[in-house]
């Protein structure tokens, strides 16, 4: 059956629903960050083994890359309404759940609820901008989605930083609860009635979702331990093993289905599948800058939460401004050409940012994020039209889920590279500042900005000798975070080589019959 979709009405209703699903997303992706931030202040409160602490962070991610391919299958069931608000609803109880933990376990199990619920929230809403709005107003709802989904993890060290040296841990959750109520309740008088259809769990294939859920619990597991343990170590080669196989158990269950789990056959669509690798190295590019930057103002520069929070301001500024820029440009040029202006910027931005030295601040930091910043909306509206613009309405959540899994992935991936090369080529630098002390060497010298009078002082007096030590290490650690920028800038520039095998596509500004 063809339907013109731009012929829909809208009303108040419409918008408001949509707005509140985007306020449901970005408080998702918002948490994700803000705890991070206060990670060592949950730790001495609940008495976490240090070897433990990742675990509340990586608990969280695993449930929500879990549940993000399963919102396609989800939304046939529920119907966008009725997911938004139960998922909603549960991230807030989770929320709740989480300030109130009294140990370890408790904080976990609620971590994991508040990773699932949190997980279907994002492809939610960049499926609800195709099932929900007429194709002339898609680039508008998809900006509007956009700019949220990459404006939460930017101003996420902010807010962590702000509520962390405002109030008590607990409030990095209780922020989650006013919110989430409000939406939820929004959310259910705003939304599309569409009833349930709860008949379609009767086909659910058990295995499949086990399948998919242990590949995706194993990579995510594997690649947190790679840069501790090494790549080719024996567990996390056997989780990757895990991985592959489960993966392609599930590849191959899901193609012989009637009714698939996941409609994976989308990834016939050579745009829906060029769009995704572009999502996937988007999610490097934007979680691995949004790393890197803390990192290094953390160690390097010795700034706390509040103040590295405050100079990263500037790329969401940048985000902002940019965004209604690039939705009017959507509507004119082809959206290939938009990725490609995209991730050469983005690439290019890394690059500003690979000649850091111990001294660099906000000053020197400051193109490199603005560039970055604009880079962000040019690489994530484009790619988005690309890959989901011109399926058929039926296929929409299930690719909508796919493609932000990618986007997960990538900054999982990015973040797992980006711990290699820190953590492998700081101490191969700090023994080579060393040996340049030794050996006298002048440009040694230069790079540490110390004279060979001080050395020799160092070497005599304890106290000194330790501050000549941390001196090298911040120093050797800024050369080795330089090389990580640089890597993303290649990964980055890379990714257009896909962009040539993409099929043209109109400007948003054109009509369109949707196929269904």
């Amino acid at each position: 059956m063809a339907f013109a979709i731009e012929d829909r009405d809208l009303d108040i209703a419409t918008w408001t629903g949509f707005a509140m699903m985007c306020i449901g997303m970005f408080m998702a992706l918002l948490d994700t960050q803000v705890v991070v931030t206060s990670l060592p202040t949950i730790q001495h409160a609940l008495d976490i083994p240090p070897d433990r602490i990742s675990w509340i962070q990586t608990a969280y991610l695993i449930s929500e890359i879990i549940s993000i391919p399963l919102t396609g299958l989800l939304t046939r069931v529920l119907g966008i309404r009725w997911l938004f608000v139960a998922a909603v609803s549960f991230f807030t109880l989770a929320s709740l759940g989480c300030a109130n933990s009294v140990g370890f376990p408790s904080l976990i199990v609620w971590r994991i609820c508040q990773g699932f619920s949190g997980g279907t929230l994002i492809p939610a809403v960049f499926a609800a901008v195709f099932l929900l709005f007429p194709f002339r107003l898609q680039t508008l709802a998809t900006m509007i989605a956009s700019v949220l989904a990459v404006l939460a993890p930017t101003i996420g060290p902010l807010v962590g930083g702000w509520v962390t040296e405002t109030y008590t841990w607990p409030w990095l959750f209780l922020i989650n609860v006013g919110p989430g109520v409000l939406v939820a309740v929004a959310g259910l008088f705003f939304l599309p009635r569409t009833p349930p259809c709860l008949d379609r769990l009767k086909g659910l294939d058990a295995i499949a979702l086990a399948l998919g859920a242990g590949a995706l619990a194993a990579l995510e597991i594997a690649i947190k331990e790679a840069p501790k343990r090494g790549w080719a170590s024996p567990l996390v080669g056997g989780l990757f093993l895990v991985c592959l196989i489960a993966a392609g158990l599930f590849v191959w269950r899901s193609l012989r289905a009637k009714t698939p789990l996941v409609d994976i056959r989308t990834f016939r669509d050579r745009n829906f599948s060029i769009g995704c690798a572009l999502s996937f190295v988007i999610g490097i590019g934007l979680y691995g800058s949004i790393y890197l930057m803390p990192v290094f103002l953390a160690y390097v520069r010795g700034h706390n939460a509040l103040e590295i929070g405050e100079i990263m301001l500037v790329t969401g500024i940048a985000q902002l401004a940019c965004a209604p820029v690039v939705a009017a440009l959507l509507r004119r040029f082809d959206a290939r050409l938009l990725s490609a202006i995209g991730f050469l910027m983005l690439s290019f931005g890394a690059a500003l940012s690979a000649g850091q030295t111990r001294s660099t601040d906000f000053n020197e930091m400051f193109a490199g994020q603005l560039v970055r910043g604009c880079a962000f909306m040019f690489c994530v509206l484009p790619p988005t039209e690309l890959a989901l613009g011109k399926l058929p309405t039926a296929r929409i959540p299930d690719a909508s889920g796919l493609f932000n899994l990618m986007r997960n992935l990538g900054g999982a991936v990015g973040i797992g590279i980006i711990d290699s090369i820190i953590f492998g080529r700081a101490p191969k630098y700090a023994r080579a500042l060393y040996d340049g002390l030794v050996a006298g060497n002048k440009h040694t010298f230069a790079v540490l900005g110390v004279t060979p009078d001080a050395v020799v002082g160092a070497a005599m007096d304890p106290g000194k000798r330790a501050a000549m030590a941390s001196l090298l290490n911040k120093v050797a650690f800024a050369e080795a975070i330089n090389d990580a920028w640089l890597a993303l800038s290649v990964m980055t520039i890379a990714i257009l080589i896909v962009l040539l095998f993409a099929k043209a596509t109109p400007p948003s500004g054109q009509a369109l019959i949707i196929e269904s």
